[in-house]
């Protein structure tokens, strides 16, 4: 029985130590760690594949949690189901302990477990969203306004969550001082 890891990041800016040290604390060799900096969108990625066709029955494998795996919740259940139903792969969750195959093999383990991945991959499914919308927001907005005196206004555009607003205000006009 081989003791592999699983480490995926979303993008090569960011920082995989966090997943590295738990493996590392798991005692899990460099060469058993396999490390995607890519989107969990789809399994189409390198390290993931790599990783899947080494794995036999009765090997386990790490991943720090859920949302490592991926982002998709029809796929974290399809993937899960091959490897752990058809491959006899075993998969430990390190942040969910509920989601470790090795425990409770029997219906009641089992019913458990899968009620719990999911949620969770639900909840990953909605986190990737609620992240994307963020970011959406966060773009600038161009936006024309004809205004019939604009040279006495301030403009200011807020983006929310609700529908585009646009402010006029009056620009602050010096009082003309009394001689």
């Amino acid at each position: 029985m081989a003791i592999y890891g699983y480490v995926r990041v979303s993008s090569m800016e960011q920082n995989e130590d966090r997943q590295m040290l738990a493996m590392n604390e798991l005692s899990i060799p460099l060469a058993y760690i396999f490390v995607d900096k890519q989107s969990g969108k789809d399994f189409n990625r390198p390290s993931y594949r790599e990783l899947t066709e080494k794995l036999m029955p009765g090997d386990l494998l790490y991943i720090k949690s859920i949302d490592r795996l991926g982002r998709n919740y029809d796929e974290i259940q399809n993937q899960w189901r091959i490897l752990t139903k058809e491959r006899g792969v075993d998969i430990a969750v390190i942040d969910m302990p509920l989601l470790d195959t090795r425990n409770g093999k029997d219906l009641v383990g089992t019913f458990l477990a899968d009620i719990v991945l999911q949620i969770l991959s639900f909840v990953a499914q909605n986190l990737s969203s609620r992240n994307k919308n963020a970011q959406e927001w966060e773009k600038p907005y161009k936006h024309k306004v004809c205004v019939s005196n604009p040279e006495h206004y301030v403009i200011s555009a807020v983006r929310r969550r609700e529908p585009f607003h646009l402010r006029f205000q009056p620009k602050a006009v010096p009082h003309r001082q009394l001689a």
